[in-house]
């Protein structure tokens, strides 16, 4: 398959790479594969391992060497590069430097996927990455009070890791609620925060906050008093409600 791959398969050079000048009005420019020119590199994976976080990268222009200084453009964080890693399954393979076409791996950079890297030369972004809006929303509750803090560690790792994985909480009903792409998507999730995180959590159909509207003319009159001696005092309010036309939104 491999073999077939490479032989029939377009190569990567015939592609064209294309990144937005943030110094030129987000001008699209074109990405050289020329690993002499300056770096241009995509995080679009994140794990997280038991040495730490374990950013994927694409290199599409330039060069990484460890020990290098590189910027993330979406914070403008300098990074140094620590331990640089070619990945064969789940083997690493240290390395001390990787070109212009690489897949390699960076320890210890905390970012989110989807973000770029420069080592300072250009001011370039990657062309943003379409992120699909959630389909399915479930409502995720922590089982008790120790829980909950990894719930919410569970939540914010996973944000960064996926771009189409989502959370907020209703202002209304104060439920926690994940979106995604998918039932068997969030499902994937919640064993993951069982598994890798010892967070007990139910899931849910998530509350609907109902609002009902009058269907009929209603007046009131209604006199307030306060008494603090002497006469006193008192305000009378007095008026009526009635539905408004279906269709019609008119907000005083």
């Amino acid at each position: 398959l491999l073999d077939a791959v490479n032989r029939l398969l377009p190569s990567p050079e015939e592609v064209e790479n294309l990144a937005v000048d943030l110094d030129q009005g987000e001008r699209v420019v074109i990405l050289s594969s020329n690993p002499d020119e300056p770096l241009v590199a995509l995080a679009f994976k994140l794990d997280v391992t038991r040495y730490g976080q374990l950013t994927y990268i694409r290199i599409y222009q330039g060069s990484i060497g460890k020990g290098d200084e590189i910027i993330n453009v979406r914070d403008r964080k300098r990074i140094k590069v620590g331990r640089l890693v070619r990945m064969h399954a789940d083997e690493m393979e240290d390395i001390t430097r990787a070109e212009a076409g690489d897949i390699v791996a960076l320890f210890g950079v905390e970012c989110f996927s989807g973000d770029t890297f420069m080592d300072g030369r250009l001011n370039y972004s990657m062309t943003p990455i379409f992120i699909p809006e959630p389909v399915i929303s479930l409502s995720i509750s922590p089982k008790d009070n120790n829980a909950r803090t990894r719930v919410a560690k569970a939540l914010k790792r996973f944000i960064k890791e996926d771009p189409t994985f989502r959370f907020h909480v209703d202002r209304e009903s104060g439920e926690t609620i994940i979106s995604g792409m998918g039932e068997l998507h969030l499902e994937i999730y919640a064993e993951r925060m069982r598994r890798e995180f010892g967070a007990e959590a139910d899931t849910g159909t998530p509350q609907v906050s109902y609002r009902e509207a009058i269907s009929r003319r209603a007046e009131f009159d209604y006199i307030h008093k306060k008494q603090t001696g002497g006469k006193g005092q008192f305000g009378r309010v007095a008026g009526f409600m009635e539905p408004s036309e279906d269709g019609v939104y008119d907000f005083v």
